[in-house]
């Protein structure tokens, strides 16, 4: 009998975890599931400066995250894909959208929500999320 060695996860493993197992699984809750599940994730996964958004993402493998504008009350990021496995077309990015805001809510310490629109291009897609707090909310 030949033997069977194990290595890293695969980008097919993740693949069939993200873009088929959860949504079969979630069914029609799936954005708002996956949403929680993010904020849950940021919790467990904590970062100590917004700065390290960008390194988290890249070693989770979640793609390249640029911060583009920052003002008072709203910050907005962009999800590129570095190398082409983001599916973005097809898969939801909700559970980026809470890791996010949970993130930018315990650094800030105000009610922090976050909002994901792809953008769909033939020349490269990308994610554009938007974080609004309410700076009379403390949490």
């Amino acid at each position: 009998m030949e033997k069977v060695t194990y290595g890293t996860p695969t980008r097919f493993g993740y693949e069939l975890l993200r873009d088929h197992v959860l949504p079969s699984i979630l069914g029609t809750h799936e954005e708002d599931i996956l949403y929680w599940l993010g904020k849950e994730l940021a919790r467990k996964f904590p970062i100590f400066s917004l700065d390290e958004l960008s390194s988290f993402f890249a070693e989770a493998g979640w793609g390249l995250l640029l911060i583009e504008k920052t003002s008072k009350h709203e910050s907005f990021y962009t999800l590129k894909d570095d190398d082409e496995h983001l599916n973005i077309q097809e898969r939801n990015f909700q559970l980026e959208a809470g890791f996010i805001a949970e993130q930018h809510q315990k650094i800030n310490g105000v009610l922090t929500e976050c909002f994901g629109e792809k953008q769909v291009k033939s020349a490269g897609s990308h994610v554009l999320f938007h974080v609004k707090w309410d700076l009379k909310s403390k949490i």
